[in-house]
């Protein structure tokens, strides 16, 4: 079927994926010019199939305006949103549809359900990544379930904390096992995450049942749109504190938030990661917490990002996780000793 494309390329704040709350990839989903949900999780190669049982159950009308939106990752980890539209055949059909047989009788009108307005999380109170319909996330829980579990089997000499840029290690496993192979390491990075996210998986159980020497912490990127420097820095306080708490023997190597953006100026989101990251430089105690950064090696000269580094300005392309392996893999070795 032919389809118009437009792709979008804006890292997680991608302004669709933002207004519905979805975080989780791949999927995909079907609204209207409104901004109502039509479906939701539709899987590829099934997307003619609903909207035909849509059409059959005489609302085809959704379709007046519509598009399909689809969250993947590329080859190089970014998060991309495709918009596909219009749905012209399905427009076509339903035409036809209707010309050929009497229009439906009027549906009883049903009242709007109420929308639900999600609260505020501060970025220092531990809270799970909620959905759209004012629920847990599915998938945040699911990856939090599974880290449980690998925690629970104690294995685990070493844990990565953080976000998406966390969690591409998942997709850069040469690298991650030359690096850290011998450390054993485990991988708790969920898309999306904030200091809030990471700080409630780790009071509900993600540290329990290991005693890893070290964990590498690189969270805060995703709260820079919504909260104020001075709240993100608080927030990644208090996952230090709770680390501390929960696995006291444990040498904490905490990295600056990265930079992001393609230009350093103007540049408001690199501006409050400066300050967050000036801020959290001072829980480095020569001890137990260890503050490095590591920014300025994804950067060229003037300050730049490329996209052979960050292809969304963002998420780390491969040459991006050796860049970081590199950088930090001295140091680490240090805290594993």
């Amino acid at each position: 079927m032919p389809w118009a494309q437009y792709f979008d390329v804006k890292g997680e704040y991608n302004e669709v994926a933002a207004r519905f709350g979805i975080h989780e990839i791949p999927t995909m989903w079907l609204i209207d010019k409104k901004g109502k949900v039509a479906l939701t999780e539709i899987k590829d190669g099934t997307l003619e199939g609903e909207i035909e049982k849509l059409m059959a159950s005489n609302v085809a009308v959704v379709f007046d305006h519509i598009c399909v939106c689809h969250l993947a990752r590329g080859p190089s980890q970014s998060w991309t949103m495709k918009l596909k539209f219009p749905f012209a055949l399905a427009l076509l059909a339903s035409a036809s549809l209707h010309a050929q047989s009497p229009a439906p009788a009027a549906a009883p009108a049903k009242s709007a359900a109420p929308k639900i307005v999600l609260p505020p999380q501060p970025p220092d109170i531990a809270a799970p990544k909620m959905g759209p319909d004012g629920k847990p996330n599915a998938g945040f829980i699911a990856a939090h379930e599974r880290f449980v579990k690998q925690a629970q089997e104690g294995t685990a000499g070493l844990v990565f904390l953080g976000d998406s840029i966390t969690a591409g290690w998942g997709a850069n496993k040469e690298t991650w096992d030359k690096a850290f192979g011998a450390y054993k390491p485990v991988n708790f990075g969920i898309g999306g995450d904030r200091t809030q996210h990471v700080l409630w998986r780790i009071t509900n159980g993600e540290l329990d049942g290991i005693k890893p020497k070290a964990a590498v912490v690189m969270i805060g990127t995703n709260n820079s749109s919504t909260d104020s420097a001075d709240g993100i820095a608080a927030g990644v306080t208090r996952i230090i504190e709770t680390i501390r708490v929960k696995q006291p023997q444990a040498k904490i190597l905490l990295l600056a938030v990265f930079p992001r953006g393609e230009k350093a100026t103007p540049n408001a989101g690199r501006d409050k990661l400066k300050q967050v990251n000036a801020t959290i430089s001072k829980l480095d105690d020569g001890k137990n917490v260890f503050f490095l950064d590591i920014g300025d090696k994804f950067l060229q000269p003037d300050g730049t990002l490329t996209k052979e580094i960050m292809p969304d300005f963002l998420h780390l392309s491969p040459a991006g996780y050796q860049i970081w392996a590199d950088a930090i893999s001295p140091k680490l070795a240090d805290l594993m000793k």
